[in-house]
């Protein structure tokens, strides 16, 4: 038992971090390099890869992945709040 231990600690440790997702990417640059411009392009797409990804790797035990999912959920409040400020400055 003491083996198993060890090396679910040693897997853990080379886990990425949750947070480095946590920052949306530039959303202009996200639509820009698309050919065509679409509503369904995601600048948090890396969040979103990064949190199915833990749940692949921990046999979707959804308890183990809380801090990729709130990573995600900061993304998208970023992202819709630089959406919000951005427009408000247009409107101006």
């Amino acid at each position: 038992m003491a083996r198993r231990k060890d090396e679910a600690t040693s897997q853990d440790q080379s886990e990425p971090s949750p947070w480095a997702t946590s920052k949306p990417n530039n959303y202009r640059d996200t639509f820009g390099a698309r050919s065509v411009t679409s509503e369904f392009a995601d600048p948090c797409v890396e969040a979103s890869k990064a949190s199915m990804e833990c749940l692949n790797r921990h046999d979707y035990d959804r308890d183990k992945c809380l801090d990729f999912f709130q990573a995600y959920r900061d993304c998208k409040k970023a992202w819709i709040e630089q959406r919000k400020s951005e427009r408000r400055s247009l409107g101006d």
